[in-house]
């Protein structure tokens, strides 16, 4: 048997960012605060906690004095900054680059435009969409599909953005249908603000998914990049399992498989996919497996 790890599953880079400023700040200190989840994997989220990073939520951190804390890749809205400001809390910003620079571009708009209509396409309560709502006072509105866009004012000139890891399909499916429905002199205009990284996964790991007898997909289960990759590898291969950790492997599922394929998500980390490895070659033993990187 042939185990084949997707050489293109794991980290992007604003996720490796964030932990590498975790893990420097901890070989410092030995101890620091992160706001949410650092990735939304659970193993990798317990291994940082084993060398001191204790993960809080808002109500924590709205009792924290004169210490750091993290900001995880997902972002944060201006309200924690100038939260974090009055608490003298020092701010370790692993913002991504890309979501970074979205926030940016909603908050012109918003400043420029304050009259207009502002839709972020991406799942409500999500993380980065609370950071992006944030930009416009909370005034943005959010849709998490076609059928909610068919709810909003479209006599009113809007502009539409997208939550960095949403699909391209969805997004494209709201821009034609906004782009036919836009209703005179109201405007419309858009920005692909999509990751590439993540966009640009999903031919790739659909590649993957078909030339393999099985696929493990290994994400978190609250991931949403996650969601979107795994969908992707079912559309090629009905043979696909989504775990977290190699506990949840199966010895049925390699059954008459003589090669199977591992990837995960941007939100999966390289050493957990070799666990997994690691654990169907003692699983399938006796198929002698033989694993690529």
């Amino acid at each position: 048997m042939k185990i084949e790890i997707d050489a293109d599953s794991g980290f992007c880079f604003g996720v490796t960012t964030a932990i590498e400023k975790a893990e420097e700040e901890l070989s410092l200190d030995g101890r620091l605060y992160c706001l949410g989840d650092i990735v939304h994997n659970g193993r990798e989220c317990d291994r940082l906690r084993e060398m001191g990073l204790e993960m809080i939520d808002h109500d924590t951190f709205g009792q924290l004095q004169h210490t750091k804390v993290l900001l995880r890749a997902h972002g944060e809205p201006p309200a924690t900054y100038e939260q974090a400001k009055a608490q003298g809390i020092t701010v370790i910003d692993a913002t991504c680059p890309v979501v970074l620079g979205l926030q940016r571009r909603i908050k012109k708009v918003y400043d420029e435009h304050p009259e207009s209509q502002i839709v972020i396409y991406g799942k409500p309560g999500h993380a980065e969409v609370l950071g992006l709502v944030g930009q416009t006072d909370g005034h943005a509105t959010v849709v998490a599909n076609i059928d909610e866009a068919r709810r909003l004012d479209l006599t009113r000139t809007t502009y539409l953005f997208s939550q960095t890891t949403k699909s391209v399909e969805g997004f494209r499916a709201i821009v034609d249908y906004l782009t036919a429905h836009i209703t005179p002199p109201a405007e419309f205009h858009y920005a692909d603000t999509i990751c590439r990284r993540v966009a640009g996964r999903l031919s790739g790991i659909e590649a993957f998914a078909q030339r393999h007898d099985v696929v493990i997909f290994v994400a978190g289960k609250k991931s949403s990049n996650g969601r979107v990759l795994f969908e992707a590898c079912r559309r090629k291969n009905m043979r696909v399992h989504h775990i977290e950790d190699a506990g949840e492997l199966q010895e049925e599922w390699f059954e008459k498989a003589d090669n199977v394929g591992i990837c995960g998500a941007t939100s999966t980390p390289k050493w957990l996919m070799e666990r997994c490895a690691e654990r169907i070659g003692e699983i399938c033993a006796e198929k002698s497996p033989l694993v690529v990187l």
